[in-house]
């Protein structure tokens, strides 16, 4: 999965939480190693310390997507787009949010910006994704017109 150069973490702020950016490192791990509530529960003082961090924003964000929180994942990344339209891993990692919620037409919208961006493979796949289910749910719905 791609995401930000984590160093830039606690730059942000002069006066971050100590063990903020150990406990930063460790949700990264648990995160890749496919705990994300453990790593969710490791968020917890880094959140609190730095609640604004793209950084931080981006790792709950999947953490909370890979933990199947929808919601959680979805504000997240929607509040990293906001702050930064040209992110195109946020965008990404928005459509698929939407996608795992069934909502395809939103993102097929973001995953083709992200993928007009950054044209890499896993973005692309995902597009690619999206635009089947769409294909799939019309068909579906004119046979069930026609039929």
């Amino acid at each position: 999965m791609i995401f930000r150069d984590v160093g830039q973490v606690m730059s942000e702020r002069q006066d971050p939480e100590p063990g903020a950016f150990e406990a930063f490192r460790r949700a990264e791990e648990l995160v890749s190693a496919g705990r994300p509530l453990d790593a969710l529960r490791e968020l917890r003082l880094v959140m609190d310390a730095e609640p604004d961090s793209p950084n931080v924003m981006q790792l709950a964000g999947r953490a909370y997507l890979n933990s199947a929180q929808f919601g959680r994942a979805e504000q997240a990344f929607r509040r990293l787009v906001e702050r930064d339209p040209s992110d195109h891993y946020a965008l990404f990692a928005l459509g698929k949010t939407l996608q795992r919620q069934g909502r395809l037409t939103e993102a097929v919208a973001r995953l083709r910006l992200a993928v007009a961006m950054n044209p890499l493979p896993e973005y692309q796949e995902a597009l690619g994704e999206v635009s089947t289910g769409i294909a799939l749910r019309a068909k579906r719905n004119s046979d069930g017109l026609t039929g």
